[in-house]
């Protein structure tokens, strides 16, 4: 590790991450952290890739990329839900926004597997 620095930090969502394994898993060999990760990812990503780029993008009209990435993730079911996910945050989210957001997931929430 010495010499390494972190050139960029971009939030990525479950299944890209679930995407970039599969891939890399079809070469290589998984360590030991990579196939806790791949099976987490598994477990927990609610919709496809696909699906997950079209929700961040409809949620970026909203609020920040970071932020979308996380609600895709998570897919809050109500507003106690949203407002769990901000309450460290130093994001004041409107009541309408909320709601907005949570509107946008319902209609990915019902092509969930």
């Amino acid at each position: 590790m010495i010499g390494k620095k972190t050139l960029e930090n971009e939030p990525v969502p479950l299944a890209k991450v679930k995407e970039i394994l599969e891939n890399f898993s079809a070469d290589h060999e998984l360590s030991y952290e990579q196939n806790l990760t791949l099976d987490h990812v598994t477990k927990f990503s609610k919709i496809p890739l696909e699906e997950t780029e079209k929700l961040i993008k409809e949620l970026e009209e909203v609020i920040k990329h970071k932020h979308a990435v996380r609600i895709a993730d998570l897919m809050p079911e109500d507003l106690p839900d949203m407002r769990l996910m901000f309450a460290k945050e130093r994001v004041p989210l409107k009541k309408e926004d909320m709601e907005n957001i949570l509107e946008i997931l319902s209609k990915y929430r019902n092509q969930e597997d």
